[in-house]
Order: C-alpha cells, then structure tokens, then sequence
C-alpha cells in the first residue's frame, strides 16, 4: 500500500523596460513558461530557424521551453528572440522564434496579472482559440483576461521562479526495482526528490523502512546521486506501515532528538512528516509529534517543514491542524493525499480540488489566515495511475492539479510516487501507474510548476 503521495515559490511581478538590441537580458531569469492546461511555452521542434512557429505543449524539460526573461524587454529561447510575425499588432498574428533586432515586435511586458503583453500592439500573448492540445500555435490578441493568455513566466532582475523543492516526487528504495533519479531528471528537468520512508526500528532510533542504516547503504547512494544532478533530497518520516518514530520514542524531546539526527546526518533543506497511519490519530502522539516539530524549528533556521495528511473528498480531519496552530506550530505546507477516498468512477482531478479546498477553509479556521496565505501554505501530494481504491488518476487530471496549484501558488505538488511513473510490464507491486503511459508523463506534467 503507498504511503503517501506528495510541491512552491511564488511568481514575481514586474514591468519590462525596452533596451538597445545588442545588450544581453541582463539581470535575466530562466526557466519555463507555462499557461493553459498547465502546458509549457515551446518552441517547435526545438528548432532555432528564423520563423519557427512558438506553440502550446507538454512540459518536457528540453531547452525548446527555457525561456530566459530579460530586463530589456526580450523572452528569449535557443539564443533568438519570442516575435510577433511581420511586425503585425492585429489579432491573431503569430508569435515565433527570430533573430534578436531590438524591434518592438519583440519587447514583453509580464504583468502582476500574469498576462504577457506586446506593448506595441496592445496585445496579449493568447492560446490560439483556447485549444490546450499539443502544437496549438501561439499568437497575440487583445487582452481578455482568459485562462488562455495567463502565464507563469520567470521573473527577470530575481530569481527564477521554478519551484525545484515544492516539486519533489516519492522515490521509495524499499523494494522493487527503483527508477534511477538521474534517468528522471534527463528526462523531465525534475531534479528534486522526497525519499520514504524514514521509521523506528523498534526503539527511537531512525532508519530506512526502520531497517536499513542512514548511511553507507542504497539511500545514501540515492542521496549522493540526487545531490551530483544538482538536486536534493527530502527524507520523509512515517508513512502508512511499519514502526514510527512518532510512536516509539517516548517523549518530543526524543522524537525531535531523532529527527535531528537525520538532518544532520544529510545536511537537510526540508523535512516531510507522512501522518497517514492509525497511530497518528492517537492525540498523545499527535501532541508529541508537533511539539518535536516547534523544536525541530528552532533549532534549525530555514528548514522547511511539510505534514503530509490524509483527506477525505471535502477535506482533511481537522483535529491535527487545530492542535498545531493552538500550540503555535507553523509548517511550510499542510499537503493533503487526495486519493483512497473512494473516489472511482468519478474525475479525481475535480475531487483534488474540492479536497483542497477543503484544506484551504481548515487553514483558515486555523490559523486565521486569508485565502491567499492559507494556499500558500497548502500543498497537494497525489497519487499516478490506479490507487487502491481503484480509483485512475490520469495524466489529464495532474493537469488540472497543475493549473490549480499555479493559480493559488502552492507550496508543495508531489505525488507517490516516481517508482509508479511508467507503463507496467509485469513487474512487482506498486512500480508501474496501471494506465496506459510513457514513462515519466506525470512527473513531465508537474515539471512545468513554477510557483
């Protein structure tokens, strides 16, 4: 049985200022645009020819969708500049790849509303006729304020705004055949991963799966691997069988001594806690586990803390969220596993949804929060292909998920797991989605997450 299912930053504002054509886009930011249907802003073919056509399509991690986002107004792509085709300011002029000229047919401005406008038109950068299908060619058209002209684009005088920690998919060494996270990072351009599951070994005392040592073994070679992509990895504790820590050790101030000892074994940037199983509805373990977390804070600046919890189709059980904001814990993300809700038959993108927004009124009740800091303070951390329930998440509905977690940015999309992210050939449980698929399309879809 999986256990757990498991992404943000969020998207700077800014107004671009036109410069002299020669200059490089200085204080430039790189990473994906992405827009309807969460598909990324590509360029056709990955061709750089003058006049080739810029298009909707899947995010794929290729430099056909690194758009770097310059402070002299240009978008640029495989070292050429985003156009509108012969200088046009009518609706419906095509955007392609061009020689970079300094023309005002190639100035951007990506406003506060996520809109990319020509400002010598007028005009916003659209999704021709709102067909979110694959090849769907780029063109500007008078600004509407449709899903089909807003954008996640990277912000330029700051950092990128590609969210590499929120995204992070479940890799789990514990049996099978694990995929090799450099395959999935030359793949998708995912190069973060959530590691399962640490446990007790029957005393409070952490390891893998409660068996297998923290170093020196597959996970610390995973860990290695991971870090040599250029990623990093975050361990994460519990899960749905086997021993907890949260159970084990008899006091917060143990169970934070053995999530300690995990940090600083790995040198970590983030921690997951999976409270998935029965133990964890006991309040006295509820109490110590958020008790070791206020430590685990304190004594750790920037650490980011995410609880992964179950849900039901409206929203999560409330009773651990109103016992950590009553005793002032504050996490990074609250995610929630929208699946194993008997949800069969019926679209379980919509359900994700209405799940979250479940969450995001439980957040609220909470901590008082706004809607706006209450989905910033959200995660959502689902489930690809068939879950135990017989439930089929498709590669579709992580689109919807996508498009959800890029409007109210999220702080966390993940998803159980990387092992399930390709087709089944007859191997063990649990490492194939059930569906029809190529490999790594989930993992594809939640790559063009940007925050």
């Amino acid at each position: 049985m999986p256990a757990s299912a498991s992404a943000a930053l969020a998207v700077a504002a800014l107004t671009l200022s036109t410069g002299l054509f020669a200059a490089s886009p200085a204080q430039a930011a790189t990473g994906t645009i992405t827009g309807l249907a969460g598909k990324c802003l590509d360029v056709a073919g990955a061709a750089s020819a003058d006049g080739t056509a810029v298009q909707l399509y899947d995010c794929n991690g290729t430099s056909a969708q690194q758009w770097t986002v310059g402070s002299d107004g240009t978008i640029r792509a495989l070292g050429k500049c985003l156009d509108v085709t012969g200088n046009s300011t009518a609706d419906g002029a095509k955007a392609q790849l061009w020689t970079c000229t300094g023309g005002a047919n190639q100035k951007w401005t990506v406003t506060a509303a996520h809109d990319i406008v020509n400002p010598q038109a007028n005009k916003c950068l659209d999704v021709t006729d709102n067909n979110s299908a694959n090849g769907t060619r780029a063109q500007i058209w008078s600004c509407t304020g449709t899903a089909n002209q807003k954008w996640n684009a990277p912000a330029a005088g700051g950092s990128t705004p590609s969210a590499p920690m929120a995204v992070a998919p479940y890799l789990y060494n514990g049996w099978g055949s694990p995929p090799d996270p450099t395959t999935i990072t030359q793949a998708t351009g995912v190069k973060w991963f959530t590691l399962a599951f640490v446990l007790s070994n029957g005393y409070c005392n952490p390891q893998w799966d409660g068996s297998r040592p923290l170093t020196g073994g597959v996970d610390q070679q995973t860990v290695n691997t991971v870090r040599a992509n250029g990623g990093d990895v975050i361990p994460s504790f519990g899960g749905y069988s086997g021993n907890k820590l949260e159970s084990s050790c008899s006091s917060a101030g143990e169970l934070a001594a053995a999530y300690q000892k995990v940090i600083n074994t790995y040198g970590l940037k983030a921690i997951d806690i999976d409270l998935e199983a029965d133990a964890y509805s006991n309040g006295t373990v509820q109490q110590r586990t958020v008790d070791a977390l206020k430590t685990v804070k304190a004594n750790n600046p920037g650490l980011k803390v995410y609880i992964t919890i179950g849900t039901g189709q409206s929203g999560p059980d409330t009773s651990l969220i109103n016992r950590a904001a009553a005793s002032g814990l504050t996490v990074d993300a609250w995610a929630i596993m929208p699946f194993d809700f008997d949800g069969a038959g019926q679209n379980m993108g919509n359900l994700t949804v209405q799940a979250a927004e479940g969450l995001k009124n439980a957040l609220k009740n909470a901590y008082h929060y706004s809607d706006d800091q209450a989905y910033r303070d959200m995660g959502i951390s689902s489930m690809n292909g068939i879950t135990d329930q017989n439930e089929t998440v498709t590669v579709a509905d992580f689109r919807t998920i996508l498009g959800y977690a890029q409007q109210h940015h999220l702080a966390r999309l993940t998803f159980w797991s990387a092992n399930r992210d390709r087709p089944c050939t007859g191997g063990p449980a649990d490492s194939c989605s059930g569906v029809s698929q190529s490999a790594w399309d989930y993992t594809r879809v939640f790559a063009g997450y940007t925050g």
